[in-house]
């Protein structure tokens, strides 16, 4: 990449009031004159009437934190409820009893504070309007444009926005104070008035079929535990009802699967459910007979302008089980043994500290990108089998799956339930089906095919975006 240089007036710097000299917010304050723009408030206000009485909320409600929201905007909310209050789901009503809470209305457009560079972006329309959401969000409210807007603060006027964000210790931030500075190209605006029923009318066609899309797109769990359940013959439903059951008896060997001797009622959870679990299958063992190895990752410090090699982000470990690599941090830093912490095709790895939905996830390293070296982080495990015998694959969509889930919901230990630690004593004593390699390979085989429809829809919803994408952009051309 070219080194960009440009000359600005010592006295003018002087004068900005925020005293920012960052390259980039200068370079992008210098590029639009003065005559030549539309600013921040002639098109946005901030929401001021956003708080929550949260004594109003009696019944279930859905409320959506940042991670809730994909790049693509498209929000999965949990669904919560003061009155059946679960330990695992603590931290939310916490951070909402503290004011972390906020509510919109339809056509509002709520923009990430941390890593806008991410782009989770919501349009608020008829779906997810009567969500409730974090304040970690900031709320606008659009004075024309509003959809179009949206659609172009993640397209055209994307490099706007990171240009006012600000460089934290590793990733960038926005605040309201930053949009001050936010400028927008006049002729592009005064296009978009122009043109503003054309445009729509082109995009809701779009839109319909996107969200008829949307209706066909599976969870990855819903799948993996589908091929899980027809292949080793257990009712799904008994299951979960057994892990609802707050009242059950014990084993009269309580050393069966506790060489430690835990008495919490969590820890002896595990027996019942996996009893429902493993009840047609006769091909139960001890993980740790076929574990050769784990190891920690390290963490070095990451900045966006770091360039020496990436590291994975906790997000890089997915559902699927397949790592992705839309989460890359950078780093400059570098130590003596810094390849031994390098990402190699066909590694598995599973998150070792989480909530207690999202430990130990497991993700394989597939379609390796050849030009980055990649570090793995300390929050990641990375687990060597005896792959004569067990197939990594498998392994981690057996961890993603409804008997690794419930598991190590309730094996892992941590002050509370907002972050727990996986072991390598939860690892080693992990009782769980090792069917012979063929078996094996035919259960990766049947998710890998009813995943790759998933991603087929995914691939079509993503073309149908890009469209919308080309109206806006043939426009202004």
């Amino acid at each position: 990449m070219g080194l960009k240089v440009f000359t600005i007036d010592f006295q003018n710097l002087a004068k900005e009031k925020s005293f920012r000299y960052d390259v980039d917010f200068v370079d992008f304050q210098n590029r639009l004159s003065v005559d030549k723009y539309y600013s921040f408030k002639d098109l946005f206000q901030f929401s001021k009437n956003y708080k929550v009485n949260i004594d109003n909320l009696r019944d279930d409600f859905f409320y959506s934190e940042i991670g809730n929201v994909s790049k693509e905007g498209e929000v999965e909310p949990v669904k919560l409820n003061f009155n059946e209050r679960k330990k695992i789901e603590e931290n939310y009503y916490k951070k909402i009893e503290k004011g972390d809470i906020i509510q919109v209305k339809e056509n509002n457009i709520l923009l990430s504070k941390v890593r806008p560079n991410l782009k989770k972006y919501v349009f608020v329309d008829e779906d997810n309007k009567n969500y409730f959401y974090t304040s970690a969000f900031i709320h606008l409210i659009p004075i024309k444009l509003d959809k179009i807007l949206y659609y172009s603060l993640r397209s055209i006027f994307y490099e706007n926005l990171i240009a006012i964000s600000r460089q934290g210790k590793s990733y960038p931030t926005l605040k309201e104070d930053d949009f001050i500075y936010l400028k927008f190209n006049k002729y592009i605006i005064d296009k978009f008035i122009e043109k503003e029923d054309y445009i729509n009318d082109q995009i809701e066609p779009i839109e319909k079929k996107i969200k008829e899309l949307k209706k066909e797109i599976k969870q990855p769990q819903e799948v993996i535990n589908k091929v899980f359940t027809r292949e080793f013959g257990f009712d799904i439903k008994k299951v979960n009802k057994v892990e609802q059951t707050k009242f059950f008896s014990i084993t009269n060997d309580i050393t069966y699967r506790n060489l430690y001797l835990r008495s919490s009622v969590r820890w002896h959870k595990i027996e019942p459910i996996q009893k429902v679990l493993y009840k047609n299958n006769p091909h139960i063992e001890k993980l740790g007979r076929y574990i050769v190895s784990t190891k920690n990752g390290w963490s070095p410090y990451c900045r966006e302008s770091d360039s020496h090699c990436y590291v994975f982000g906790v997000n890089s470990i997915s559902k699927d089980s397949y790592i992705k690599y839309d989460d890359l941090k950078k780093s400059n830093e570098y130590i003596k043994n810094i390849s031994d912490y390098y990402v190699k095709e066909n590694d598995l790895f599973i998150s070792r500290g989480n909530t207690v939905d999202l430990v130990a996830l497991a993700s394989v390293v597939k379609n390796l990108l050849d030009d980055k070296n990649i570090i793995y982080p300390d929050l990641f495990i990375k687990i060597d089998v005896d792959e004569k015998r067990l197939d990594k694959e498998y392994l981690a969509h057996l961890f993603n799956s409804i008997i690794g889930r419930y598991y190590f919901k309730y094996a892992t230990k941590g002050k509370n339930q907002t972050m727990v630690k996986v072991s390598s004593d939860e690892l080693n004593n992990f009782y769980l089906p090792i069917p012979p390699k063929k078996t094996q390979y035919r259960i990766v085989d049947k998710i890998k095919i009813e995943l790759d429809k998933q991603i087929e829809i995914k691939k079509i919803i993503k073309t149908e975006r890009d469209k919308i994408d080309e109206i806006i952009e043939k426009v202004i051309n």
